[in-house]
């Protein structure tokens, strides 16, 4: 397959990403699923909490509401941390949208995935998204 792994070698230790492979991108979807699905689901919750604080509400039941909506934005947070452990980059909240960056023909490209889906099948550029995402069966040349 065309897509490398590897590290970019032109920005400092501190900013480097990894480079997935196809192959490497979905060997760690396990993972990516667990985090992500906590993640929609989390992201749901807090967006729930956020909605009943719009409603008019007496003091105690609004700081309840503004408590467990901080303890949500937290534990999001430290889902997306974990994310980006692995090496990939959250899109999207509700749909569960990740990007893998991974490199084809001497140029980074996002290897994409999102929850439904069964494995990392799509790819886009990098300055692009969702909407242009392509099949990575046309990275093989």
């Amino acid at each position: 397959m065309a897509v490398s792994r590897s590290w970019s070698s032109d920005v400092p230790a501190a900013r480097r990403r990894k480079l997935f492979t196809v192959a490497e991108a979905n060997r760690a979807l396990p993972l990516v699923r667990l985090i992500v699905r906590d993640i929609v689901s989390t992201h749901a919750h807090a967006a729930d909490l956020h909605a009943r604080l719009e409603v008019r509400l007496p003091a105690p039941q609004r700081g309840s509401i503004e408590e467990g909506l901080e303890r949500e934005v937290d534990r999001l947070n430290d889902l997306v941390d974990e994310l980006k452990a692995v090496g990939c980059e959250l899109k999207d909240y509700r749909s569960g949208l990740v990007d893998f960056v991974g490199q084809h023909a001497g140029r980074e490209i996002c290897l994409c995935w999102q929850i439904g889906e069964s494995h990392v099948g799509h790819w886009h550029e990098l300055h692009t998204g969702f909407s242009d995402r392509q099949p990575v069966s046309k990275l093989r040349k």
